[in-house]
């Protein structure tokens, strides 16, 4: 069952303040490579406030990939779940004014992108973030009842998924199916 809007009593958004929310999708949105690169910012920050619990993120992440549009959204259900409709709008707001400020950056970046260091930058910083993403993906591994059953099926859709030869709509829906009934 999905946690109810502002204030669910596991987390979910008292005492938010919208403006201090914004600045933290924001800025997680600004120093992400996009999809979940910007989790561990927002983990972070919402859990040391107490305004999400690790259910609420594991459910937001849920929606974001079964919903259409891009892997990055999920801030948007993640929004919705700490603070209803006005969180969900100030996700959206926050996650899509990157992308315009990039069009700009982008035309510097043409110029400076063949740079040794800039190169070596990129690289790092993709780095950082999967392994950031792996060690907040462990917190919730540990937290949310994984077991050896729950561990199999997300390995072997991880495994069909990296094949390329199945659908992610079969893989996603073969993945539920098998814990619904097995785990």
């Amino acid at each position: 069952m999905a946690p109810s809007p502002a204030g669910d009593g596991q987390g979910g958004g008292r005492g938010l303040s919208p403006i201090l929310y914004f600045w933290i999708v924001l800025k997680a949105s600004l120093l992400s490579t996009g999809g979940f690169g910007s989790l561990p910012s927002i983990h972070s920050d919402l859990m040391a406030r107490g305004w999400a619990s690790e259910r609420i993120f594991v459910e937001s992440m849920a929606v974001g990939q079964i919903a259409p549009g891009p892997n990055g959204l999920w801030v948007v259900s993640l929004g919705y779940m700490v603070d209803g409709w006005r969180g969900a709008l100030l996700s959206a707001l926050a996650v899509t004014l990157p992308p315009f400020l990039l069009l700009a950056v982008d035309r510097i970046y043409q110029r400076v992108r063949h740079h040794d260091a800039v190169e070596g930058f990129m690289r790092g910083l993709g780095l950082a973030v999967i392994g950031v993403v792996a060690v907040v993906l462990w917190g919730f591994i540990s937290t949310e009842g994984v077991n050896l059953k729950t561990l199999t099926i997300a390995l072997g859709a991880v495994g069909l998924g990296l094949m390329k030869k199945v659908p992610v709509a079969v893989i996603v829906l073969g993945a539920g199916f098998l814990g619904a009934i097995w785990a």
